[in-house]
């Protein structure tokens, strides 16, 4: 950690206003750190005002104000995988802040299917577009295609297992971290996003029907044309 992180700890515990410090980024996650990482930081507070009013940035730390309120909402769905793995290092609410960050980096039961459906629903449209280029001889539209599945592909994934989706930074990280179920481990995984997502229909069709998404995947009349093609 840097000396103005030190700075940051000591001026937080003189605060009474402030609630709660949580670590995120690299420096919260075992093993992601490099000589080129900064340190990321929340500080909670009931309210912006005074020295806890806007983030601030250096190379060695982003210092980021965080209102109980912004804490609690949990819409930017981007922003919520900044909390997994977060440390708390000051909770002066006794748990109360830790409860939020927990919240906000994982899916309640009705996130999960309604992120699930979604972006089930997007993933199998790119495939879908991806295996028309192809059958119509535009091979670079159809990677192009492949290309913006991926994403589609990965909020699905997490959100079967109740989890945000990670940042590609992290993804290794949390494939290893909190290991999902065969056969999404990060050898098998990240090779195929980066060169054809489509190769991972089949076994994304078959967790989604044991998590009862059928549904999703039956509302596609030409189920059978994408099948053929991603396999």
């Amino acid at each position: 950690m840097s000396d103005a992180f030190d700075d940051l700890i000591r001026r937080v515990e003189a605060d009474p206003a402030v609630l709660g410090l949580v670590l995120t980024g690299s420096q919260a996650r075992d093993g992601m750190a490099t000589v080129h990482s900064d340190t990321d930081a929340y500080v909670v507070v009931e309210e912006y005002g005074g020295a806890w009013t806007d983030a601030r940035r250096s190379p060695e730390l982003d210092e980021i104000p965080c209102s109980l309120s912004d804490l609690r909402d949990t819409s930017d769905r981007w922003q919520r995988y900044s909390f997994r793995g977060a440390r708390v290092l000051l909770d002066r609410l006794d748990g109360g802040v830790a409860a939020m960050v927990e919240a906000q980096a994982t899916l309640t039961a009705t996130e999960a299917d309604a992120w699930a459906r979604e972006q089930l629903d997007g993933y199998v449209n790119f495939v879908y577009r991806a295996a028309k280029n192809h059958r119509d001889g535009r091979p670079e539209l159809a990677r192009l295609e492949e290309i913006e599945a991926a994403p589609w592909f990965l909020w699905t994934l997490f959100a079967l297992y109740r989890r945000v989706r990670p940042y590609n930074k992290y993804l290794s990280w949390e494939l290893v971290t909190f290991p999902l179920t065969e056969p999404w481990t990060a050898t098998f995984l990240i090779p195929a996003l980066t060169e054809r997502p489509s190769t991972l229909f089949a076994p994304l069709e078959t967790l989604a029907r044991e998590r009862g998404l059928g549904d999703v995947l039956d509302s596609w009349d030409e189920l059978p044309f994408i099948r053929a093609y991603a396999g």
